[in-house]
């Protein structure tokens, strides 16, 4: 392997998560020698412990609930209940098959892979047991970590991080689940299918409170008739061990019992003692600084994915290290607009958004200039076929482009990629009202949703 000093490559890159063999991929496509360090496995947090297999979890928990409701379809289904090593078998198959993809990909594309654990050594360096490897630049995407709040120590059996939700041995019959983010309302929901008893402690007033309020207001109605139960509003005070299970005391003296309590809270950068700090890179809590090309403060450094204060999802990796390769091999580069970065949550209902909030919108363009619109997907003949219920809300600028799309309901994640074109390309209703939309598809939601806002609406009300 050709990484001792005599070497210098194009690129180093630090993590070969999804920021950093993205990064990879395309460097070696446009002909820059790479080299790709990663200690654990290619694919990082997304591939093993993250996206794919949370994504895994809550399919195995849509069959469940297919198979008790089945009769409201006119099937005959018995549940028998959850074979959790038959669950992990899929999921980690699924994993598996992903991975050998990967690592497939990254040899056929000539990238030098290293494995170990690398430390920055210098602005051009970054030393893997006892080796160095050189470069002209460096990447930094080493990612991040689930976070825990002081005096919380996670144990991995009664008090667990997503790391360990992802690997129960068993279907707990109760959880607290700590975080009403993303993650928090994934599991929550994926336990629910399972048939765990869930309650959700959110400090914040809604649940995945950084979506549009309606979006969240949505969601929590979905789960009161899931029978998911939550706390909003109220902050964490401590946790302790019960005889059989958990405690969590909240801010206003509330308590909570459960058999696990699920950290939910969030992710945090790992960076602490790489060497960062030591060879002048600017951070804040833990995070790099970079600008809006991914550059640090150092010439030769840039810093992509979880590891710096951007949307912490694969898909802002993916184009962050794509970026950083494209501008070191010298192509012309444009920013990520990440208000045009397509958000899902995969629970049930699954919630999905493009652009920003009607608050926002109201925030910066004026609330007398925002319009917003909302159609109700009982109207949606797919969508009544699936029997889902949830919204599509437009925010709009007056006589403008439409800056905000907030969906809720089944399946609306594979709606937002037509959002996406909505918002990235500045689209008028009139617009989107012109496109003919395939009958009968939740799609075409989406289409009714700009009729209406243009004012023509078909199968809705006026």
């Amino acid at each position: 392997m050709a990484n001792d000093a005599s070497t210098v490559f194009d690129l180093v890159i630090l993590g070969g998560g999804s920021g950093g063999y993205a990064a990879a991929l395309r460097g070696a496509q446009l002909g820059l020698d790479v080299a790709l360090i990663e200690k654990n496995k290619l694919g990082g947090t997304c591939l093993h412990n993250g996206c794919i297999p949370t994504k895994a979890l809550l399919h195995a928990g849509e069959i469940a609930d297919q198979a008790r409701e089945s009769e409201q379809f006119g099937v005959k289904a018995t549940f028998e209940g959850i074979d959790i090593a038959g669950v992990h078998k899929y999921k980690d198959e699924v994993v598996s098959g992903l991975y050998k993809g990967l690592q497939g990909l990254v040899a056929s594309r000539k990238v030098t892979y290293i494995e170990g654990e690398g430390r920055l050594s210098s602005p051009t360096s970054v030393d893997v047991d006892g080796r160095r490897v050189q470069g002209r630049h460096v990447l930094l995407a080493t990612g991040s970590v689930p976070r825990s709040l002081p005096g919380l120590d996670i144990d991995g059996e009664r008090i667990i991080s997503s790391d360990h939700a992802l690997k129960l041995n068993r279907v707990p019959e109760s959880a607290i689940v700590l975080g009403g983010g993303v993650i928090g309302v994934e599991f929550a929901s994926a336990w629910k299918s399972f048939g765990t008893d869930v309650t959700v402690i959110e400090g914040l007033k809604h649940l995945v409170p950084v979506e549009d309020e309606n979006s969240s207001k949505l969601l929590e109605r979905a789960f009161r008739k899931r029978g998911i139960k939550f706390n909003l509003g109220t902050f964490f005070e401590k946790a302790e061990y019960t005889q059989d299970g958990v405690r969590v005391t909240l801010a206003d003296g509330k308590t909570f019992e459960a058999e696990v309590l699920l950290v939910a809270i969030g992710r945090g950068p790992v960076s602490q003692g790489l060497g960062y700090e030591e060879q002048g890179v600017a951070m804040d809590r833990g995070f790099v600084l970079v600008d809006e090309y991914m550059r640090t403060n150092v010439e030769t450094i840039s810093a992509v994915g979880d590891l710096v204060p951007t949307l912490q999802l694969a898909h802002v990796g993916f184009a962050e290290g794509i970026l950083v390769a494209e501008r070191l091999a010298g192509l012309q580069t444009v920013p990520v607009d990440y208000d045009g970065v397509p958000r899902v949550t995969y629970c049930h209902p699954e919630v999905a958004s493009v652009g920003i909030t009607e608050a926002k919108a109201k925030e910066i363009y004026g609330a007398d200039k925002v319009v917003a619109l909302k159609y109700n997907l009982a109207g949606n003949g797919k969508s009544k076929i699936l029997k889902t219920a949830g919204e599509i809300k437009l925010v709009q600028v007056k006589d403008g482009a439409v800056v905000g799309v907030h969906m809720v309901g089944d399946r609306m994640g594979e709606q937002v990629g037509e959002a996406q074109l909505i918002y990235n390309w500045e689209a008028l209703p009139a617009e989107v009202a012109q496109l003919i939309h395939a009958h009968p598809t939740q799609n075409e939601a989406l289409g009714e949703a700009h009729l209406a806002l243009a004012g023509k609406p078909l199968h809705s009300h006026d």
